[in-house]
């Protein structure tokens, strides 16, 4: 999720070195509140990453001059410390955010952040009501959007899955608009499979995405469309240089990074020991899966380095 008040920070930190990771997610839990059908990163069990791991995680990223770190999980507002991790980060002078299901969020969570200093927050709806792909829904989850609007200090951005859900497309626009009626911005993402591969869409599915293009003038929605979303749209096969394990970081709940959520495993090097020289091997390394990735977060980030 590319900040749009920090544009200008993220390009210059993009532009003068490309030995340094712009994004990384840090799993602070595995656990989840929700079981949706499409997702593969959450368990039921597993018990939060000790806070003071965490924080070491942190330093870590530091140390290699990461510029954006999103709390993900699993649910990260489950990790009872979420506030402490994100004072953590904005110590290290890292642009602060979390990535959420909404369900958790409560006046005094909402609170607890502010404190922390937490800078934006993505909150994930995928359809009006909830069916058995998504229970992220507008009809659960409108409460917490009116939480929000009345107490948070940080950016909120509502993000639909489509192709997530088994109802409705248009509901897509629903909470597009919804979520403007809050003051928030709202994204759209592309389903993908467990590999981070797209997902066919339907016409209709299609015709929503490009309503909600048309009514928004959110910044992240221009940014996904022109970037790559138009061609997954057409089924073109994409020829872009993925930059996993380089200029995106994911370090999952044992502290290992792996080139993106959707390919855990790859290169699995403990955060402590990964280093200047595994940036470079990621940034060059050929990645098969990439020809028709709709993982959000990794096309936005290597976008900056098309022309190396």
């Amino acid at each position: 999720m590319i900040d749009p008040a920090n544009a200008l920070k993220i390009t210059w930190h993009a532009l003068t070195s490309r030995d340094h990771p712009l994004l990384a997610h840090l799993v602070v839990t595995r656990r989840c509140n929700l079981e949706c059908g499409y997702c593969s990163e959450y368990d039921a069990y597993s018990p939060p990453v000790p806070v003071e791991r965490l924080r070491q995680r942190v330093r870590e990223l530091a140390r290699l001059k990461t510029l954006m770190m999103a709390c993900t999980g699993g649910e990260p507002l489950l990790h009872p410390d979420i506030a402490e991790v994100i004072r953590e980060v904005r110590r290290n002078r890292i642009i602060a955010m979390i990535t959420t299901n909404g369900y958790p969020v409560t006046r005094r969570l909402i609170r607890e952040l502010n404190d922390a200093g937490l800078q934006a927050l993505q909150i994930s709806i995928d359809n009006v009501d909830p069916d058995a792909a998504s229970s992220k829904s507008l009809t659960r989850l409108d409460g917490k959007l009116r939480l929000l609007r009345e107490l948070a200090e940080f950016r909120v951005n509502v993000n639909s899955v489509l192709g997530a859900g088994e109802g409705n497309p248009m509901d897509v626009v629903t909470i597009a608009r919804r979520a403007m009626h809050y003051g928030f911005s709202h994204s759209v993402g592309i389903v993908h499979d467990a590999s981070g591969s797209s997902r066919v869409l339907s016409d209709e599915q299609r015709a929503a995405y490009h309503r909600v293009r048309r009514m928004s003038k959110a910044f992240i929605n221009s940014l996904n469309y022109w970037v790559f979303q138009r061609r997954l749209l057409a089924g073109e096969i994409d020829s872009w240089r993925c930059r996993a394990g380089a200029r995106y970081l994911y370090i999952c709940e044992d502290g290992l990074v792996h080139w993106c959520s959707q390919q855990r495993g790859y290169p699995a090097i403990p955060i402590e020991q990964y280093d200047t020289a595994s940036i470079r091997a990621s940034f060059e390394a050929p990645k098969p899966c990439s020809r028709n990735c709709s993982v959000t977060c990794v096309r936005q980030v290597s976008m900056f380095d098309i022309g190396r």
